[in-house]
């Protein structure tokens, strides 16, 4: 009954939408629930990574018979509402919403540190999907890779640093498009319409691209 109350059954399919990264519009079009409503229960029960709805059940329940808000997070991070919106920002900029997970999840940990099995059980995700996710994170200088030798498995962590090498490796690969496209003005002839084209679009790229670089490594110091 769209509007009514959710169901057990409700938010074991909520759940299992988190779980293959849908956005929450299309968990709510699956279970014919506002967009709202779904906002709503996973902000006020653990967030995206946090979200169990068996607990959840468990917990409106409680709630509605006490009156009282909805428990703060067992990890101590400022809540499921704020780790939500931060998710939501990265999935609008491009970012998958599974690879969008992992980062926030690592960005609001203590120390900026979790293991694949720690990610895995926290996003209640398969390890592949964890997999996935990280690698694309280390390739994006978002998040670097640490080895335990004594365990033998991998760390992934994110620091200040992070944001420096995100911004580097994203310019490097607009400078690689950029003398593409100059290369293949001279291909075409710089007077011919295409050529100019691409001559103007490389030209373009590649002194912004020098802008961020210069920017990128005069302001590094806040960082440290």
């Amino acid at each position: 009954m769209p509007g009514g109350r959710l169901t057990q059954e409700d938010r074991r399919r909520i759940a299992t939408g988190l779980a293959e990264g849908l956005s929450y519009a299309e968990i709510a079009r699956r279970i014919d629930r506002p967009t709202s409503t779904i906002s709503r229960e996973i902000g006020r029960n653990g967030g995206p990574a946090g979200y169990r709805p068996q607990q959840a059940h468990r917990a409106t329940a409680q709630r509605a018979r006490r009156g009282t808000p909805a428990p703060p997070r067992a990890d101590g991070s400022p809540g499921g509402r704020i780790e939500e919106e931060i998710i939501e920002l990265a999935v609008r900029s491009g970012l998958p919403r599974m690879t969008a997970r992992v980062h926030v999840d690592l960005l609001l940990s203590e120390n900026g540190r979790r293991t694949a099995a720690e990610l895995t059980q926290r996003l209640q995700v398969s390890p592949a999907s964890v997999s996935l996710a990280v690698n694309f994170l280390v390739e994006q200088g978002y998040v670097r890779r640490e080895r335990d030798p004594r365990r033998r498995r991998d760390i992934y962590v994110v620091d200040d640093e992070a944001w420096y090498h995100s911004i580097v490796i994203s310019t490097r690969q607009t400078l690689e498009s950029a003398q593409a496209a100059m290369a293949a003005a001279e291909t075409y002839g710089p007077d011919s319409p295409v050529g100019q084209r691409l001559a103007k679009a490389g030209t373009f790229l590649e002194r912004v691209v020098h802008d961020m670089l210069t920017s990128a490594d005069r302001w590094r110091t806040l960082l440290k």
